[in-house]
């Protein structure tokens, strides 16, 4: 009898001989060692305490030092965690100073253009966990600046609007490639997406969520899909 089987006649529990086995299993899945609260409370310190410095010292003589050589920029006091950013495609990278940003983060260049790409993220920035920047021409993140979690700058799309040559694999055209600029302390929260050829004004807050077509004035709550102004800020 294959696994597969076997496991398909314990859960059919149609003879004492399965049921006793769908039984046995049951119980074996919800074992467990007895908690003894002062030993299992200093081994959980322990493992947390190793597994804090261990990441610590990734941090400072690997990913920080390997990222850096791969930045146009010293990028003094930059903060990585959770390990180093993904970068794909030709892309330049120029990052100010004290940045902090997630290493469970995507950089992507866009191929094919007549000059590289060129992200450039400004002082005192915070870039969230899982964001996506794809780099049609120019991304330019100013100064304090906060991108939350899962956030996405779409400066082309990678695929054509044809339906042919999206299944031929041809690249996506020039009239999809704008540039993005977000101007210092703008403040996108999670899940914002910002389309090709968008400008958002300085100060200007997205509500999480949103989907940003066209360019926002500064000092502005804006929200929705697409994104609308909601009300000045002060």
């Amino acid at each position: 009898m294959s696994a597969t089987a076997l496991k398909a006649w314990i859960k059919s529990r149609e003879t004492p001989m399965a049921r006793f086995a769908y039984g046995a299993a049951k119980g074996l899945k919800s074992m467990r060692v007895p908690v003894i609260r002062p030993l299992h409370r200093t081994l959980y310190g322990l493992y947390t305490g190793v597994r804090a410095l261990w990441g610590e010292f990734g941090r400072v003589v690997w990913w920080t030092p390997l990222f850096i050589s791969r930045l146009e920029t010293a990028a003094p006091g930059l903060q990585l965690y959770s390990g180093m950013p993904q970068v794909m495609g030709p892309l330049r990278i120029a990052v100010g100073r004290d940045v902090r940003m997630s290493g469970i983060s995507t950089f992507i260049g866009r191929s094919g253009a007549g000059e590289q790409p060129l992200l450039r993220i400004g002082d005192n920035v915070d870039i969230g966990w899982q964001c996506a920047l794809s780099v049609g021409t120019r991304i330019e993140i100013g100064d304090n600046v906060r991108l939350a979690g899962r956030c996405m700058l779409a400066g082309f799309p990678g695929h054509p609007m044809n339906a042919t040559d999206r299944a031929a694999g041809l690249p996506d055209t020039s009239d999809q490639i704008g540039d993005i600029v977000l101007e210092r302390d703008v403040w996108l929260a999670t899940g914002v997406t910002v389309l090709a050829g968008v400008r958002i004004g300085a100060g200007t807050v997205v509500a999480a969520g949103s989907v940003v077509t066209r360019d926002l004035p500064p000092g502005v709550l804006a929200a929705g899909v697409p994104a609308r102004i909601i009300r000045p800020l002060s």
